[in-house]
């Protein structure tokens, strides 16, 4: 992508409304080739599908959930703390986490309360007898997956509040996954059908590409950043 190629693309986003006039400053400190792939991952982001950890407390397991999540395009992870707090492994994360919406509650309630305010049915990660393969999952919706702390699983409320379970379907003797792998296979499969169930309803919309993009602008380069934290010191001087 050439320079002018990158200009004409800015162009094209402040006619769509990703961005403004103002985010120039930003915009303009990218090379074409970042500019070009901030933009293609953007087009590809969800908040269809997304996913909630209560109590995982392996800082190496949070870590890979968000690795996937950047994996597949599932722009947002809620997060319930546990024993240990939420700090996953920046060597496993890739970085992955600076790309993500991270949102944390307080406890499983409120954070079930803001998936359904936000129209999520909430699928809970269960070997039990009423749990559906994955592949069954309805995705009809937008669609919330559970994932519970590594050695207790999901917790007695977390399972109360799901509108349903499902399990990744298995055929050997062991009848479990890591977290980490677990999620990944749930993402992966749960993205690759929702594309197709929920068509236009899938990608973001252009106000919450707008403010996707213009948070990634502000973070994208150690450059961007600096400018960032000097315009944020101005404004508080004025």
């Amino acid at each position: 992508m050439t320079s002018d190629e990158t200009t004409a693309l800015f162009a094209q986003l402040v006619e769509e409304g990703v961005l403004t006039e103002a985010d120039s400053v930003f915009w303009e400190l990218l090379t074409p080739q970042r500019a070009r792939r901030l933009v293609e991952v953007l087009k590809r982001r969800t908040r269809y599908i997304t996913v909630v950890l209560e109590a995982v407390d392996d800082g190496h397991n949070q870590a890979a959930v968000l690795r996937s999540a950047d994996a597949f395009g599932v722009q947002e992870v809620s997060i319930v703390e546990g024993r240990a707090s939420f700090s996953p492994s920046e060597g496993v994360s890739k970085g992955a986490h600076k790309w993500l919406t991270i949102r944390k509650h307080p406890d499983i309630h409120a954070a079930v309360r803001f998936l359904r305010e936000q129209g999520y049915r909430i699928w809970a990660s269960r070997l039990d007898d009423n749990a559906v393969p994955l592949e069954a999952v309805d995705l009809s919706q937008p669609a919330a997956f559970l994932f519970g702390n590594e050695h207790a699983g999901l917790s007695e409320e977390a399972l109360a509040l799901a509108d349903g379970s499902f399990i990744v379907p298995m055929v050997g003797f062991v009848q479990s996954l890591n977290i980490s792998v677990a999620a990944a296979i749930t993402l992966y499969t749960v993205t690759r059908r929702a594309r197709e169930v929920a068509g236009d309803r899938y990608p973001l919309t252009t106000e919450e590409q707008r403010a996707v993009l213009q948070t990634w602008l502000r973070t994208a380069t150690p450059k961007t950043r600096r400018v960032a934290q000097e315009l944020a010191r101005k404004a508080t001087e004025w």
